[in-house]
């Protein structure tokens, strides 16, 4: 059952506890919106450009990813990692290539995997934390609560487009 209450998870300091209960909300919500789709639905394109369900939730996975490295490592991706997350990252003709015939499990299991790291990590660290400043190379100022808040944006976005593709989907049937 989803919890519809933003309050700080046991086991974190209150801010990075309240930022874990939405993050858990955020993908509650998303993997109850793909729980009864098959492995043709998760591969479905409906115009030639457009992104998969499949890819879309291997997109959430790498931008999870990132965004550890970023926030936990003050790095980013090295090689090995770009060429693990890179067609995901992109997303676009390379991911409709290469991004399909995994099953509900696969996606699953990638977003699992993800997103035990982010909580062991999150673990360690304290509120101030979410407030460590930073620069992007442009010189633009940043802090990792920011980092945390665009991965669930960007995960509730790419929601947003599942979402679409299963009402196309839906009404080709």
């Amino acid at each position: 059952m989803i919890d519809y209450r933003i309050v700080p998870k046991e086991g974190f300091s209150i801010k990075i506890g309240e930022l874990v209960s939405m993050l858990e909300h955020t993908r509650e919500v998303t993997l109850t919106e793909i729980s009864n789709l098959s492995q043709s639905d998760i591969d479905y394109l409906k115009e030639e450009n457009d992104n998969t369900i499949g890819a879309l939730l291997l997109h959430i996975a790498s931008i999870e990813a990132v965004h550890q490295v970023i926030s936990f490592e003050n790095r980013d991706f090295n090689e090995q990692e770009l060429r693990q997350w890179k067609t995901a990252l992109e997303l676009g003709e390379n991911a409709r290539l290469e991004i399909k015939k995994e099953t509900l499990d696969y996606y699953y299991s990638m977003l699992s995997k993800v997103r035990k790291d982010t909580l062991r990590q999150l673990k360690a660290r304290d509120d101030q934390w979410l407030y460590e400043e930073k620069q992007w190379p442009n010189g633009t100022p940043y802090n990792n609560y920011y980092l945390w808040y665009h991965v669930m944006e960007d995960e509730i976005n790419h929601r947003g487009q599942i979402r679409t593709i299963k009402r196309f989907l839906y009404n080709s049937r």
